[in-house]
């Protein structure tokens, strides 16, 4: 069971939930919108400037849904990272962060521009494995909660 009764009401009531529900589609977009840019750079040498302002709008929204997240799962599990039900997720979503703060320091420490860019794929292919952890996740407490759902209604 991926959550508790009480567990659930909480992840219900708090706030974090739905600001979580708005940063994961917003990040994923920009992802989307950077991968593209980011290949566009290694495939013609053209577009640095917007291939790296759209890494770091990402690392800024995987900053912000890491910190939001951390008080989400205080909030429903009283941990902020590592509760049970979500500890490989949050596991990798330590790698996902290591490698954007690795090409952080490569940008600042002037890496050469393709390096740079290939430590931002490594950190999107982590990402996207992530991401598909935490829709399973997602998918696993909506089939959790729809029989108490069909319960309720019978």
């Amino acid at each position: 069971m991926l959550y508790t009764s009480a567990q659930r009401a909480r992840r219900d009531a708090t706030i974090w939930t739905m600001v979580q529900g708005i940063l994961a589609p917003v990040q994923f977009v920009v992802f989307l919108v950077s991968l593209v840019l980011v290949v566009r750079f290694l495939a013609t040498g053209d577009g640095y400037g917007a291939a790296t302002a759209s890494i770091l709008l990402k690392t800024l929204l995987l900053y912000t849904i890491m910190v939001t997240g951390a008080i989400w799962e205080k909030v429903v599990f009283g941990r902020y990272l590592f509760a049970p039900a979500f500890f490989w997720e949050d596991v990798v979503s330590m790698g996902v962060i290591a490698l954007h703060t690795a090409y952080l320091y490569a940008l600042y420490s002037g890496a050469p521009a393709g390096g740079q860019m290939g430590l931002a794929l490594a950190a999107y292919g982590i990402y996207v494995l992530n991401a598909a952890q935490f829709l399973l996740k997602l998918r696993a407490a909506r089939l959790e909660s729809a029989p108490a759902a069909h319960e309720v209604a019978a």
